[in-house]
């Protein structure tokens, strides 16, 4: 099993779209192994986005990303990387497929919901970030026998 790290935005947050978002990865067969609501300070924001931090849209990213409580999440499941880059859709809200997370809640490339690692490798370090060990649970779910074969 894989797993990956999954933000639900300010914008998110605010619009009320938590329970939706956790639904569908439930829905789609994705374990929740880890979860909580916090507000990110600028220090922790820059470590996140160390690779942004020279970029022109950084102060605008830095600011929106601390304005409001997110909820930090990690899922685990087959290919769960790809599978939540699938389910989000594509950052650009015009390239963002109907049935997408942001194919049907965003229209702006900036307020786009939801945040989900790009490689299992930035998953182990975004992960790092904003959980310790013992905040990840490992446990059995006995319908996982019916979602994925052995």
């Amino acid at each position: 099993m894989e797993r990956t790290f999954v933000m639900v935005k300010p914008d998110g947050v605010q619009r009320g779209l938590i329970g939706e978002i956790i639904r569908r990865f439930e829905t789609r067969g994705l374990r929740l192994i880890g979860l909580k609501m916090l507000r990110i300070d600028e220090g922790l924001a820059r470590r996140h986005y160390r690779d942004h931090i020279e970029k022109p849209f950084f102060p605008s990213l830095l600011e929106f990303i601390t304005s409001s409580p997110v909820v930090a999440m990690v899922v685990e499941g087959k290919a769960a990387v790809q599978n939540v880059r699938t389910m989000m859709g594509a950052l650009d809200p015009t390239q963002a497929q109907p049935g997408t997370l942001r194919g049907d809640y965003t229209n702006d490339k900036q307020l786009n919901i939801i945040h989900g690692s790009d490689s299992v490798e930035n998953a182990e370090r975004e992960i790092g970030l904003f959980f310790t060990p013992e905040e990840v649970l490992d446990y059995e779910r006995t319908l996982d026998r019916w979602l994925v074969s052995p």
